[in-house]
């Protein structure tokens, strides 16, 4: 049976994904780098906004020396605007907490991103107190593993015996490189490239309590 579970932030708590990509690829755009919507996915899904400003310098875009420092001013503030819960995901934590079962948040977003939009559910950002971990703040984002590492021992649990939620192979891979078992959540595609790398492929919160053997 788990004994704890890392929650990736970004399409898996919250629903935040969707504003945040709308604003890089206007922002792209406008720098001289249209791409679709697939195209976006491919290259910037589930990593930083720094990895996302040298990759998309190298693919051509002519992003200014201080681009990350002030897109991330007009990221939190579109994210304040308001996003939604993924469905599901407050049932899910009523069940881990009748099942004593502690989790944590790793994301490779920064932490003030996690206080604007978890912070607008404060019931649910309550819940995480004390558990929400960055990557950028560690020094070490996905597909590193150190993250799902440090939130592992953060809660007292071998990494074996943990479950990583995600959405991006990015984050896949990191939980594979930290021996971490992953569950992929899908309902947004994905599933293919999530189970190349090791995910177990669900659509539906509601599947999560059975699947962790809960």
């Amino acid at each position: 049976m788990t004994k704890a579970v890392i929650f990736d932030c970004d399409g898996v708590l919250v629903d935040s994904e969707p504003p945040a990509f709308a604003l890089l690829a206007e922002d792209l755009a406008r720098h001289g780098l249209p791409l679709t919507p697939a195209e976006m996915e491919l290259h910037f899904l589930g990593g930083t906004i720094s990895g996302a400003a040298d990759k998309a310098r190298a693919l051509g875009a002519a992003l200014p020396r201080n681009w990350v420092a002030d897109f991330y001013e007009r990221l939190y503030a579109r994210l304040a605007e308001g996003i939604p819960l993924i469905p599901g995901v407050t049932d899910l934590l009523d069940h881990l907490d009748a099942a004593g079962i502690p989790y944590a948040v790793g994301s490779n977003g920064t932490l003030r991103k996690m206080q604007v939009t978890l912070g607008q559910f404060p019931g649910l950002h309550q819940r995480f107190h004390g558990r929400l971990f960055s990557g950028q703040a560690l020094g070490a984002p996905k597909p590193a593993p150190d993250l799902y590492l440090h939130a592992a021992a953060a809660l007292n649990t071998l990494p074996a015996d943990c479950a990583v939620i995600e959405d991006s192979p990015t984050g896949a891979r990191a939980a594979k490189a930290a021996g971490i078992p992953c569950f992929g959540y899908a309902a947004a595609g994905h599933a293919e490239a999530l189970a190349a790398e090791g995910a177990t492929i669900f659509t539906d919160m509601a599947e999560l309590p059975t699947l962790l053997g809960l």
